[in-house]
């Protein structure tokens, strides 16, 4: 029967001319590793990263307004060590609500973007 099978990627806006500020946070303080982008794609500027077997794609948006309620929620192993990295590297790490009996906090990039942290089922 036709399904929907996972999800392949997300997006994020970032403010145009921002890729190197993105890189920084994705790739270096959030430790996601950089995937090439299409050539095709590649005019329009923008990173890619691998999150899992999911995709972050980061890209300009002319006019950039923050997402402050949609978001990634990003899978995390080791929950307590995750933020406590993300805190020494001076990062905000707001704890929420468990939900069905998982962890969570929230982060922003940069911009201000809402990035979630789910606790990885074990």
């Amino acid at each position: 029967m036709p399904h929907i099978a996972g999800i392949d990627h997300v997006q994020v806006a970032i403010p145009p001319g921002a890729d190197e500020e993105a890189r920084a946070f994705y790739g270096g303080v959030l430790g996601l590793a950089e995937i090439p982008k299409p050539a095709p794609l590649n005019a329009s500027g923008g990173l890619w990263f691998l999150a899992g077997t999911a995709q972050v794609h980061i890209g300009s948006q002319p006019n950039f307004i923050a997402a402050k309620k949609a978001h990634p929620a990003l899978l995390v192993h080791d929950f307590d060590g995750y933020c406590a990295l993300l805190r020494e590297r001076q990062v905000t790490v707001r704890e929420e609500v468990q939900v069905y009996g998982r962890r969570r906090a929230g982060i922003e990039d940069p911009f201000g973007n809402r990035i979630e942290l789910i606790e990885a089922v074990r």
